[in-house]
């Protein structure tokens, strides 16, 4: 959970005087207050903090301390299919036979889940499909280029491992229905190259002979450890300025009796700031609605085991689309994870999903050594056409940037620059129409 909800933390309250007046609002505080400690919302402060700006960050844990430690691992800038296009609709009756599948949905969720499967199942129209995928491919191509660039600014660029990606198949039939999505990522220039076994075994040695083909992705990229880069930029952010205070943050709204905004915290103090960006991934629909902003967010639960370091050698990310998971190469270990289970924020979790996989991973990998893991879960803010939401909420004053799905990591630099350019008038560095929040008022 990022700054919304659940139990408060209890932490410094910072001294808005010791930074001086506010440069954007003449008023003591800070300029912006970013909810949400995040990987997005690091970003976010990160680009604000270089931009001069104060920058006051929220979280009721600390910094990358929830979802954002234990990801893939990837900074997947050519994952650019909507999750509609996937195979994901094709497959839902046969995954669903499977509780421990890759995509599950408890019966009890069901009802709950229902307006979003329809939002979901339109998104797999052809017309919406070609309109998410287009917006995608503009937010990797910027997605990459801000990567970059950060990774630069804030010295982790020896956290980036550029290896590649290798995507397996059981059997002729599963690899000729990959076909179409590569043919997609064609109009966007992806490089790929298909290979056979013998391929196969160059790429990854010790995969088990039941795989016959594959697909290789040269610009895939991973980092070291997700929970250690968003640390390190944290360090950048915090270096260029911008404060933390942990907090749980209950509301945020326009600011009595005056400009800017109020931060009600969960003890029943108040903040205060010139403007706010709402980055609290599966928990941001809950502070939009306080707005009068409908965003219809669904939570897909993912899991994984993280294994000790020497259980593999994993050479690149592994990616098991049929079965809904990847093995990723970590300085910390070897992850094994993925999957979905659409079940919302209250259930507790069914770490028999990560057992699952790690015994799958056992057959795909023989030799895997399976002992002394870790079992996580966490909160991936889905929406159903799979883009974010990145824009202007319905108070002056207040922004979004949340719902990235699976693609946090990988899209959270270049989130950071386009809330940077928002917040200070800037024209964005693309078209920023296909992720507004008020997106969902014209699909209903």
């Amino acid at each position: 959970m990022r700054g919304y909800g659940g139990r408060s933390g209890k932490g410094p309250t910072p001294d808005f005087h010791c930074c001086g007046r506010s440069h954007m609002t003449g008023r003591s505080g800070p300029d912006i207050a970013v909810i949400g400690a995040g990987i997005v919302g690091i970003c976010a402060a990160a680009q604000l903090a270089e931009a001069g700006l104060a920058v006051t960050v929220y979280d009721r844990t600390g910094v990358c301390e929830e979802t954002s430690s234990g990801n893939a691992a990837a900074l997947a800038f050519s994952d650019m299919l909507p999750l509609a296009q996937k195979g994901m609709v094709r497959n839902l009756p046969r995954w669903l036979s499977d509780p421990l599948g890759p995509l599950s949905i408890p019966p009890a969720y069901l009802p709950k889940l229902v307006p979003w499967l329809w939002r979901f199942w339109r998104a797999g129209s052809a017309s919406e499909r070609d309109r998410s995928l287009t917006a995608q491919a503009s937010m990797m191509r910027l997605a990459e280029s801000e990567w970059m660039g950060l990774m630069d600014r804030a010295g982790t660029r020896s956290m980036l491992r550029e290896d590649g990606s290798l995507e397996l198949y059981e059997s002729e039939a599963e690899f000729r229905a990959s076909l179409p999505g590569w043919a997609a990522r064609d109009r966007f220039g992806v490089a790929y190259s298909h290979v056979d076994a013998e391929g196969l075994e160059a790429l990854q040695p010790g995969l088990s002979p039941r795989f016959i083909k594959g697909t290789f992705v040269p610009g895939w990229k991973t980092v070291a450890d997700p929970k250690l880069l968003g640390k390190a930029v944290w360090a950048h952010a915090e270096g260029s300025g911008a404060r933390f205070e942990r907090a749980t943050v209950t509301a945020v709204r326009p600011a009595s009796g005056g400009a800017g905004v109020e931060i009600a915290l969960a003890d029943g103090t108040m903040r205060r700031a010139g403007m706010a960006v709402i980055c609290a991934a599966a928990w941001s629909h809950l502070l939009a609605r306080q707005l009068g902003d409908s965003i219809p967010l669904e939570t897909e639960r993912g899991y994984n085991t993280t294994l000790p370091p020497g259980a593999f050698d994993v050479k690149r990310q592994l990616i098991f689309s049929g079965h809904g998971f990847v093995i990723t190469p970590l300085s910390t270990g070897v992850r094994v994870g993925g999957a979905v289970e659409l079940a919302g924020l209250k259930r507790p979790p069914n770490f028999a999903r990560s057992r699952a996989m790690l015994e799958k991973a056992k057959r795909f990998l023989p030799g895997l050594k399976t002992e002394g893991g870790r079992e996580w879960m966490g909160y991936r803010p889905s929406l159903p056409d799979s883009l974010p939401v990145i824009g202007r909420s319905s108070v002056p004053g207040i922004f979004y940037a949340f719902g990235h799905g699976h693609l946090g990591l990988t899209q959270s630099a270049a989130t950071g620059r386009l809330v940077r350019e928002m917040v200070t008038g800037q024209a964005p560095a693309i078209d920023l129409s296909p992720f507004s929040p008020q997106r969902f008022r014209r699909s209903r």
